[in-house]
């Protein structure tokens, strides 16, 4: 008797290409020389809602009023009620872990009362959508303005913290976009296109792909054009967003760490601890250059419409870093990687 056996190659599965996870559009509004990119939400949970979030590269974390989530019988004046340590509605875990998370600086801080919260996010509305696996969120259900004392508006501070670390309030809360997986290869981030001028109204105007959610190889290479900043863990916060970097302007140069933040939303600040005041705003017509110990550089031009910045002393502002505003994001690409921890600048 012969026997004969078949012998199967075996052969590997076919690469994947990585393709990013999705992309968002924003809404960008104006009001005179401010300036706001907005990312929708429709769903926080079981709950559908129409509510929008500055889309923030200088926090992490998402936070979102309680006032039309939660049912009104949970909100308090002094709280949210949890029963034990945490309590379930509207496919919201609500914890009894509370905390402040303040933003601002000595000068203007808004300081928002809330508690952490899991749930399933929805990002975007009918122009696209993409949902979240269940995340940490914080539910707020006060906000004060601690210049005034004065309680403000529910959702009148609603925040999508895209930064590379975690809140300082709760190291459980982080950028929404951080969680998403990819079965498709995409690297951990997000790459945020230029913002048009010319895009943002009084009634807020939606602009389509500003946002890609997920990395590929191809943006982290040397081709792209991006000028990469790896970032500095810190025992609080995670990995910072701040970057070492150099200032001039009117003939001073000096040794500065740099936030690019689009939800400061008009007035660029460079902290200078040999400025002649306190607190001042840059004439029209001043240029000022960024370089960045990496190689990346920024030169621009004040105005009395786009570009305001003001010098200020950090004993002042109790903040030693400089805050470039979302006008910088009008001429320069930014983009997020955090798998491993860096930030990526680029001229448009």
């Amino acid at each position: 008797m012969l026997i004969t056996s078949c012998k199967k190659d075996h052969m590997a599965p076919p690469a994947v290409t990585p393709v990013p996870i999705g992309t968002l559009g924003l809404y960008e509004l104006d009001s005179s020389v401010y300036k706001r990119a907005f990312i929708a939400i429709s769903k926080v949970g079981t709950v559908s809602v129409t509510y929008y979030s500055v889309f923030d590269t200088g926090s992490a974390g998402m936070t979102i009023d309680a006032t039309g989530i939660l049912p009104p019988a949970m909100i308090t004046n002094s709280g949210i009620t949890v029963a034990g340590d945490s309590v379930n509605v509207n496919g919201i875990t609500v914890t009894s872990q509370t905390a402040i998370i303040a933003y601002g600086d000595a000068q203007s801080e808004i300081q928002e009362y809330g508690n952490l919260a899991y749930a399933t996010v929805e990002l975007g509305d009918q122009n696209g959508e993409l949902t979240t696996s269940r995340i940490p969120i914080f539910l707020y259900y006060k906000i004060v303005d601690t210049q005034t004392g004065q309680k403000q508006p529910p959702h009148s501070n609603d925040v999508f913290g895209v930064g590379p670390g975690v809140s300082f309030a709760n190291s459980a809360i982080g950028s929404p976009l951080s969680y998403f997986k990819s079965s498709t290869g995409a690297i951990s981030g997000f790459k945020l296109a230029v913002f048009n001028n010319a895009d943002f109204s009084v009634n807020g105007n939606y602009v389509s792909g500003l946002l890609t959610i997920g990395l590929v190889p191809a943006d982290l290479g040397s081709a792209a054009g991006f000028v990469m900043h790896p970032l500095t863990l810190f025992s609080q916060g995670g990995y910072s967003p701040d970057i070492p970097s150099t200032i001039s302007y009117n003939g001073k140069n000096f040794a500065a760490t740099v936030l690019f933040d689009t939800g400061t939303p008009a007035i660029s600040t460079i902290e200078n601890s040999n400025a002649s005041s306190n607190i001042s705003e840059l004439p029209d017509n001043t240029p000022v250059t960024l370089t960045t110990n990496n190689g990346f550089t920024y030169t621009y031009t004040t105005s009395s419409s786009n570009n305001l910045t003001q010098v200020a002393k950090p004993s002042y502002t109790g903040d030693p870093r400089t805050i470039f505003s979302i006008d910088f994001f009008t001429e320069n690409e930014f983009l997020i990687d955090y798998k491993d921890h860096q930030i990526g600048l680029k001229n448009n």
